[in-house]
């Protein structure tokens, strides 16, 4: 069952709901003023690395080599 970031059109409340299947995004409700006119929004997929959050490319190739040529 995915998390779904919405906000109220009524009141401006950002909540998360836990939704259980496509047809049940329709009958979410505020939990602050009550509204039904909420709207999904377009959630940010994040990932991390193994061993770190950031890319280092690394030193150049030619100098992989023994003697560094």
């Amino acid at each position: 069952m995915p998390i779904f970031e919405f906000v109220c059109e009524e009141c401006g409340q950002l909540f998360e709901e836990l939704v259980r299947s496509a047809n049940a995004i329709g009958e979410v409700i505020c939990p602050g003023c009550q509204s039904e006119q909420v709207k999904k929004k377009l959630s940010v997929f994040a990932s991390r690395v193994s061993g770190g959050s950031s890319f280092s490319p690394g030193p150049a190739a030619s100098s992989c080599s023994p003697g560094g040529l």
